[in-house]
């Protein structure tokens, strides 16, 4: 299956998989220790690397253990860094949801936001303009505070047209150079499509995917972290 066909598959599916159940509240899903509740003083612990996202970071339909957040985790302790990584997925979560979030998931002493959020404003074909506001304002969030963001680009499905699909893409690469943050144009490459990386509904990775999509992601984190915490 190509990736276009990845996306015509996520229209039918995606709504039946849990991914459009969006939630009011964060959860407290830290890979190595719970997250503190917002509002809460950051308990003291390792620097973290927070990942804010949908249910392709929340890992829905695989262990917590294999999310790749998780994946991730055991990626830090084996370079010997010192680095929690907190898992702040949320299952149908919309960029909009995000930036409710974010204050929340940057507590603590957060080195490096990984950034996964839009796939579920594709699906509803919410605005472009939209999208590009809500993760211009969590990239300039987070980097107002001094942390390193790492930009995770997503999909539209096709079913809105071409324009649309063409838009959606462009915010990603559009805002990754306006804020000069490392970036990862797709990160579903090399699982979307694949049936035998991808669980029953086709559309979230299974352990073998998650792998995957925990390697391509680790590429690019192992650098940035390892430079935030040095200069940190």
């Amino acid at each position: 299956m190509t990736r276009r066909g990845w996306l015509l598959l996520a229209v039918a599916t995606f709504a039946l998989s849990g991914c459009q159940r969006e939630a009011s509240s964060p959860p407290a899903t830290a890979t190595t220790a719970p997250a503190a509740p917002a509002g809460a003083p950051p308990a003291a612990g390792r620097p973290r690397v927070v990942a804010l996202g949908d249910s392709l970071t929340a890992g829905l339909g695989l262990p917590p253990e294999q999310s790749w957040p998780s994946l991730v985790q055991e990626k830090i302790d084996q370079a010997g860094l010192t680095a929690e990584v907190v898992n702040a997925g949320v299952s149908g979560d919309t960029s909009a949801g995000g930036v409710r979030r974010l204050d929340w998931a940057l507590d603590g002493d957060v080195k490096v936001l990984v950034l996964e959020l839009g796939a579920n404003d594709g699906l509803r074909g919410l605005p472009v303009d939209q999208l590009r506001e809500n993760l211009s304002q969590m990239i300039a969030a987070a980097k107002a505070r001094g942390i390193v963001v790492l930009l995770l680009g997503m999909e539209a499905p096709p079913n809105f047209g071409p324009q649309y699909t063409r838009e959606f893409r462009q915010v990603y690469t559009d805002l990754a150079a306006e804020h000069e943050v490392a970036f990862i144009p797709f990160m579903l490459e090399g699982v979307a499509g694949n049936a035998a990386l991808n669980q029953s509904d086709g559309i979230h990775p299974n352990e073998d995917g998650t792998r995957r999509v925990a390697d391509l992601i680790w590429q690019s984190l192992q650098p940035l972290l390892t430079r935030a915490l040095a200069t940190s």
